[in-house]
């Protein structure tokens, strides 16, 4: 159940909040974000949690979902609201996917932080939500922040018309039910 207070605006523009459990981050390698190419940072995730958990670990985080951003507010033992939030920039993820063989309920995406030298690296996130379902509704909720954010930056003239532009804009109209 997700709590809305005035620390949690979660359903003022919001796309999507879920209640998580975030399994933390790390570094990834390589340019090509392709299907799989989340599966690996997921394990080593998965197996730090697994390792620290007991029999049940509760959400410690809620995953919303906006059409220019993604907020994970981080919440107390007692699943209350802490002033701790980390924001990501849709247009700053490479790749996301609710598609994991070490457990359906994982939601990771691939994100490009950019260092204080201008530099960046890419780190996968990933959280694990209450079911599979859930999992995937971030994943359709994230494509829908990807279209607004796509077609805020095309309108801006941020992005500029050609032959790769036309293709992700075709692949982010295709509706895949």
């Amino acid at each position: 159940m997700v709590r809305c207070s005035p620390i949690f605006p979660c359903c003022l523009g919001s796309l999507l909040t879920v209640q998580v459990t975030y399994l933390g981050k790390v570094p990834t390698t390589g340019m090509q974000f392709l299907s799989g190419c989340t599966e690996k940072p997921v394990i080593e995730l998965w197996k730090k949690h697994t390792l620290a958990r007991e029999d049940v670990f509760p959400a410690n985080a809620l995953l919303e979902i906006r059409p220019f951003q993604v907020w994970l507010h981080h919440l107390d033992h007692k699943g209350e609201a802490t002033v701790h939030m980390d924001t990501f920039q849709v247009a700053r993820i490479a790749y996301c996917t609710a598609d994991h063989n070490v457990s359906p309920n994982i939601f990771a995406w691939v994100y490009r932080e950019i260092n204080d030298d201008l530099s960046y690296q890419m780190d996968c996130h990933a959280v694990e939500c209450e079911s599979k379902l859930e999992a995937k509704k971030l994943a359709h909720a994230m494509m829908e922040a990807f279209k607004k954010t796509f077609h805020s930056m095309k309108s801006d003239g941020r992005i500029h018309r050609n032959s790769s532009s036309e293709e992700v804009s075709q692949e982010l109209e295709s509706d895949d039910g």
